[in-house]
């Protein structure tokens, strides 16, 4: 199995200088390569380049200019156009489809972030030794640079990334791996409801707060955003409230990640098997379609959009796909089973008798089946249900 690490770097000043112009460079060759192909899909009978074709240039541009593009991996630059490239196939990938194109743009410098070395040699070098208390990463046109690794890298280094996030440099390594050995077997399983006012709700009757990590954040957020507005284009001024504004939400991801992280390990170490909602979180969070007014032409009637705009602000703040991705991860890593089940009128069914009914469901929190009087907490009753659907799917499709 592959597994991700990253760690934070301890570059000197000179090294900084060094990674930002190595940024700087990779940001050109995007910019350069995806200009090339606009021009001769426009002026040349709509000719499309392929990869092949611009990395082939690559040793003409390296020597071109030997101070900035010359001075980096070929490696890393080849994998720079290969993620140009995989940005025209996801274009039309989307184009065939029938979704929202989005064409690739260019970046500016300030939002090319990330530099990719295919191959620990070759450019790159991860240099971790058991004798030797640091650690550090050797990075062509860079040198070596200090790492502060929290904990050690298993198996065999398969690629490097470098990546700025404000003023931190990350190091990221993909390494391959044994399969790792399962968990003991806890003979237990649970279904999970996710909610807004709980940020889950267990099959048991356990409810996971919500930290509402934004809306803890808001205030703060809004005042450096309002600060950066008053900001002058291009001074110093405007550059420290950009800093401060991204450090601020940078915050906020991280403390939703962490409690991403320690909620789902909590469930892997518990439980053996593990059911969710399939959610469709894009189509929950879309704002609600305009309603014209027959009576007045040009004009719109209430469609709720302030009220569907809190909820979507809600949605994003806990984190619902994030904290899914992570589980999954988690439960393979630890031999867990984890099944995603529809989630349609799981909340108003009647874990009892089965009735199934939008008045059983009186308020956000109680449920109260009008058939068998069965009262319980509404979530409680979803995740029952749930955990219901995901074994009967289970049974129904033994691995």
């Amino acid at each position: 199995m592959i597994r991700a690490y990253k760690f934070l770097m301890r570059p000197t000043v000179g090294q900084q200088t060094a990674l930002g112009e190595m940024m700087r460079d990779h940001c050109s060759l995007y910019n350069g390569a995806l200009q090339e192909r606009r021009d001769a899909y426009r002026h040349v009978s709509k000719t499309s380049i392929t990869y092949g074709q611009q990395s082939a240039q690559l040793k003409d541009i390296r020597a071109f200019d030997p101070e900035r593009q010359g001075r980096w991996s070929f490696s890393s630059q080849q994998a720079t156009l290969r993620r140009l490239d995989k940005a025209f196939a996801a274009f039309f990938r989307r184009i065939k489809v029938g979704d929202k194109p989005g064409y690739p743009r260019f970046r500016g410098v300030g939002r090319f972030d990330t530099v990719d070395f295919p191959k620990d040699g070759d450019g790159c070098r991860w240099d971790s030794t058991p004798h030797d208390p640091v650690t550090r990463v050797r990075l062509q046109g860079v040198g070596h640079v200090r790492v502060h690794q929290h904990r050690p890298v298993v198996g065999k280094i398969k690629t490097v990334s470098v990546k700025r996030e404000g003023k931190r440099w990350y190091v990221m390594l993909t390494a391959e791996q044994a399969e790792p050995d399962p968990l003991p077997v806890t003979g237990s399983v649970v279904g999970i409801d996710m909610g807004i006012a709980s940020f889950l709700t267990t099959s048991n009757g356990e409810h996971v707060a919500n930290p509402r990590h934004g809306r803890r954040a808001a205030a703060k957020l809004e005042a450096a955003q309002q600060a950066l507005s008053r900001c002058k284009r291009g001074s110093k001024r405007r550059r420290k409230a950009v800093t401060k504004v991204a450090d601020l939400h940078r915050k906020v991801r991280r403390q939703r990640l962490d409690h991403a992280h320690k909620t789902a390990l909590v469930l892997v170490r518990e439980h053996d098997f593990i059911a969710h909602e399939d959610l469709r979180i894009r189509n929950m969070s879309k704002a609600p379609a305009p309603k014209p007014d027959p009576e007045t032409p040009g004009g719109f009637l209430p469609n709720g959009a302030a009220a569907k705009a809190g909820l979507n602000r809600s949605i994003a703040d806990a984190g619902w796909g994030v904290f899914l991705q992570i589980l999954t991860a988690k439960a393979e890593s630890a031999g867990r089973e984890v099944m995603a089940v529809d989630p349609r009128n799981t909340s108003r069914r009647c874990p009892e008798c089965g009735n199934t009914a939008k008045e059983n469901r009186p308020t956000q929190e109680k449920f109260h089946c009008v058939s068998c009087d069965h009262q319980e907490h509404a979530d409680t009753v979803g995740a029952i249900n749930v955990l219901r659907a995901g074994l009967v799917r289970r049974d129904a499709n033994p691995a």
